[in-house]
């Protein structure tokens, strides 16, 4: 069996330089980022089909690494793709409900993700209010981790290679029947 792709989906006006996106995506071997043709004025049907693309073609199964537009893209996936996925760290969802530019993507899915999921939200988020990231959690049947005054969890709030999400991804991509030993899908941040 192969080992996950990590597959990195950024958000509206995708994710620039010292983004821990950006960051994961220098460093990950073998990960792969999401491109989009329009990041200023997203249209979901060509924003998911551009996720799913990449998803159907990944040699096995991947590991969805999201910040906020890009966890409503992933939410939005076809069966067939989301089959394809064995985990997703799902990070500041977007509320496309209360952001004219996002509008396009609501109503946001409210059905139960078919592969394990944690959805890392802040308490002041200015895009997402933490209840209604929480209320994406127990929708999506996701772990939820709150935290404190971490604004939109991006280079805006300090969060650099943000070591806590690199945690969370390293508890989905672990395979606890792997022999002790096994080398891991990704290399390990040097900062850590």
């Amino acid at each position: 069996m192969s080992a996950a792709t990590i597959v990195i989906v950024p958000g509206w006006r995708d994710s620039g330089p010292g983004h821990w996106q950006s960051l994961w995506a220098e460093r990950m071997q073998g990960a792969v980022r999401v491109v989009q043709d329009d990041w200023i004025t997203p249209k979901r049907e060509a924003w998911v089909a551009a996720l799913e693309t990449l998803v159907l073609q990944s040699p096995g199964p991947v590991v969805i690494v999201a910040h906020s537009l890009g966890c409503i893209a992933t939410a939005h996936l076809s069966e067939a793709a989301a089959a394809r996925i064995g985990g997703a760290l799902l990070v500041a969802p977007a509320d496309p409900e209360r952001r004219a530019a996002l509008a396009d993507f609501a109503p946001v899915p409210y059905a139960k993700l078919p592969y394990r999921s944690i959805v890392v939200a802040s308490s002041n988020d200015p895009y997402c209010p933490v209840r209604l990231a929480g209320a994406y959690a127990r929708a999506w049947g996701s772990e939820f981790v709150r935290m404190q005054n971490a604004g939109h969890i991006n280079v805006d709030s300090g969060h650099g290679d943000w070591p806590l999400g690199l945690a969370l991804l390293q508890s989905l991509t672990d395979d606890p029947h792997a022999p002790t030993g096994a080398r891991p899908p990704f290399e390990p941040l040097a900062t850590l």
